[in-house]
């Protein structure tokens, strides 16, 4: 893990979280088409209901972000988790997802969903350790035939 990640809910307008969502959806693109990209805009990441957390390194340089979406009472949706190459094997990851969960606990989220696509396959295993299991689409990703949606009830 890297020595000093501190991860916070932050404005997702900056340039740094906006290049990672930038890098973000260049990498989706190679693996997917554009309409099975789902992915959220800046704009739609900075409204109510939306928490944008944001992972930094002693220095306070962006390592990964993602973003919890609150739905249905009692219901969340993981969005846009990125990390940067650089800090990938390092446990970033965790550290955002450890901070988003508990993001949603705060909320009284017991329920966190999320979405990746068949060719994700660093996702898939990331989110079976994590104890999120597959379940069947919802909302936008019903009738994708890239989709992956997973779940995981929250303690």
């Amino acid at each position: 893990m890297t020595a000093t990640v501190t991860v916070g809910v932050e404005d997702p307008r900056q340039p740094e979280v906006a290049a990672m969502l930038r890098a973000g959806e260049a990498f989706a693109r190679t693996l997917y088409a554009p309409e099975e990209c789902f992915l959220l805009s800046v704009d739609e990441l900075a409204t109510p209901g939306t928490t944008v957390l944001v992972a930094r390194d002693a220095q306070g340089a962006a390592l990964g972000m993602a973003a919890l979406v609150e739905q249905d009472p009692g219901a969340g949706e993981l969005k846009r988790l990125f990390v940067d190459d650089a800090a990938r094997g390092q446990g970033v990851a965790d550290a955002i997802m450890d901070a988003l969960e508990q993001a949603a606990r705060e909320r009284s989220i017991r329920t966190l969903r999320l979405e990746t696509g068949t060719r994700s396959d660093a996702a898939l295993r990331f989110y079976a350790r994590r104890g999120y299991e597959r379940i069947p689409a919802f909302g936008p990703y019903v009738g994708s035939a890239t989709s992956v949606c997973m779940a995981r009830e929250l303690a």
